[in-house]
C-alpha cells in the first residue's frame, strides 16, 4: 500500500468541505419529495469526475416523466488499476426533504462546518460515501498511481424512493456492469466507531389496514358500528404476530422480527360521531427465514377474528413489499477485506450484522453477488442539522484505498 496516498488523504480537510459545500447546494430530491431530481448533483459531479482525470464515465438514465429532463440519472465511473477485477463503491445521490426549517440552525442546503463536523442535509446519508470515493480517485489520478485493483464509482439515483429508478434499473439494464470476483462496498449504513459490516436485512413489509363500521351519531352507538374499536382491537392483537413469528438470530438487532402500528389517518372531525371508516398502518420487519405470505396470511387471521366480534369489515393492502435478499457471506471476501482494512485505518475490529432497514445492497444480492454495507457514520440521516465528520469523510477514503492494494489475489 503506498503511504503517500494515505499521507496525502490526511491532508485533504479542505477539498472534504468544499465537495461537500457543492454537492449540498444542489437539492436531489425525488418528485415524490416536491423535488426535480438528482440532473442538478449529477452534472456537477461528471464536471468534477472529468476535472480530476476520469475518462471512463458513462450514464445510465431512467426514464421519468415527473422531472424535468425526462430521466433519472445513474453515474458510473471507473479508474483501472492493474487487474480490471474492481473496488465498488455504491453510494446514492438523492435526499430527504429537510422537513420543518424550525428545527434547522441555518439553512439545510448551505454548509455549516464547525471543527471536525459539517451540518446540512444529505452530507452523511449519502454525501459522505461519495465524497470518500471521490477523494481516492482524486489521490490516484494525481499522484498517478495505478492500484492492483481497479476503483468503481457507482452513483445511483432514486434510493430515498424505492430504487426504481435508480439501482434497480442499473441491474435490469446492465447486469454485466458487476463482476462476480468484484469487491462491492455500500457506505450507507454503520456505527460511530465502524465496526458494524451489514451482511443482511431483514425483510420489509408495510401494510395499509382499512376498518369499514357504520358511522352514527355518538349518542346513539348502538344504531352504528365502531370503526375505530374495530381498528384499535386489531392493533392490539398485533402483538400475537410475535407468538406466531418467535425466532430470534443474533445476527440482527433486535433479533426477532417486529410488527409495530404507526401511522393512523384522521376518521371524523367531531367527538360527536362514531367513525365508521378507520385506517392505520403495520411496518413489518421480519427475519429473512420466514416468508412474507405467511406474515400476511396470519394478519388476516387475526383480522378475521375482529370482523366476528366487532361487526366490521377489514381490507388490508400491501403498501410496501421487500422479501429479504440472500444474505452475504460473513466469510465473503469483501467482508474480510473490508475488515482487515478497517483494522488498518481505524484499529478496530469490525463484526458482520444485520439490519431492519434496507439498502442498495439488497439488489445487488439479488444478482447473486456479495455486498457489504459499512461506512463510520456520526449516525444521524434524516435528522435536523443531519451531520457527518470531515475525519470520517477522509477515514472511509483510507479503507477504500486500502482494499484497493491490500490482500488482493
Amino acid at each position: 500500500m503506498p503511504h503517500r496516498i494515505i499521507s496525502a488523504l490526511d491532508a485533504r480537510r479542505d477539498v472534504v468541505i468544499e465537495l461537500q459545500r457543492e454537492l449540498t447546494s444542489r437539492p436531489a430530491l425525488g418528485p415524490e419529495s416536491g423535488g426535480e431530481g438528482e440532473r442538478a448533483k449529477a452534472d456537477w459531479l461528471l464536471d468534477h469526475l472529468r476535472a480530476i482525470g476520469v475518462t471512463d464515465i458513462e450514464q445510465i438514465n431512467a426514464p421519468d416523466p415527473r422531472v424535468p429532463c425526462g430521466h433519472r440519472p445513474n453515474i458510473i465511473a471507473r479508474v483501472p488499476g492493474v487487474s480490471p477485477r474492481t473496488v465498488w463503491v455504491l453510494a446514492h445521490m438523492d435526499v430527504v426533504p429537510p422537513g420543518d426549517s424550525a428545527l434547522w440552525d441555518g439553512d439545510p442546503w448551505t454548509l455549516r462546518v464547525d471543527g471536525d463536523v459539517l451540518y446540512g442535509r444529505g452530507v452523511e446519508d449519502n454525501q459522505q460515501a461519495i465524497v470518500s470515493g471521490l477523494l481516492v480517485a482524486r489521490e490516484l489520478l494525481e499522484q498517478g498511481v495505478t492500484p492492483p485493483l481497479s476503483l468503481g464509482l457507482a452513483f445511483v439515483a432514486d434510493e430515498e424512493t424505492g430504487n426504481a429508478r435508480g439501482m434497480a434499473h442499473v441491474a435490469a439494464v446492465r447486469p454485466d456492469l458487476f463482476g462476480p470476483d468484484d469487491l462491492i462496498v455500500v457506505p450507507d449504513f454503520g456505527d460511530s466507531d465502524g465496526t458494524m459490516i451489514e451482511v443482511a436485512e431483514k425483510s420489509m413489509l408495510w401494510l395499509r389496514i382499512a376498518v369499514t363500521g357504520k358511522q352514527c351519531h355518538a349518542s346513539t352507538p348502538d344504531e352504528g358500528v365502531n370503526s375505530l374499536a374495530g381498528a384499535a382491537a386489531l392493533i392490539l392483537r398485533i402483538r400475537h404476530l410475535n407468538e406466531r413469528f418467535p425466532d430470534a438470530d443474533p445476527l440482527f438487532n433486535p433479533a426477532t422480527s417486529t410488527f409495530v402500528p404507526t401511522k393512523k389517518e384522521a376518521n371524523v372531525p367531531n367527538v360527536n360521531t362514531v367513525p365508521g371508516s378507520d385506517v392505520f398502518y403495520v411496518d413489518c420487519r421480519v427475519l429473512p427465514r420466514y416468508d412474507l405470505d405467511e406474515v400476511v396470511a396470519a394478519l388476516r387471521g387475526l383480522a378475521d377474528e375482529v370482523e366476528r366480534e366487532h361487526g366490521v369489515s377489514i381490507a388490508i393492502t400491501q403498501v410496501l413489499r421487500e422479501q429479504a435478499a440472500p444474505p452475504t457471506s460473513p466469510d465473503a471476501e469483501v467482508v474480510t477485506r473490508l475488515r482487515t482494512a478497517i483494522k488498518d485505518v481505524y484499529g478496530v475490529t469490525a463484526r458482520p450484522a444485520g439490519i431492519g432497514g434496507g439498502t442498495v445492497a439488497a439488489i445487488v444480492r439479488r444478482m447473486g453477488l456479495s455486498a457489504a454495507v459499512w461506512s463510520k457514520l456520526v449516525p444521524n440521516a434524516h435528522v435536523p442539522n443531519e451531520a457527518t465528520r470531515v475525519s470520517c469523510n477522509i477515514g472511509d477514503a483510507k479503507v477504500i484505498a486500502t482494499m484497493l492494494f491490500e490482500g488482493g489475489k
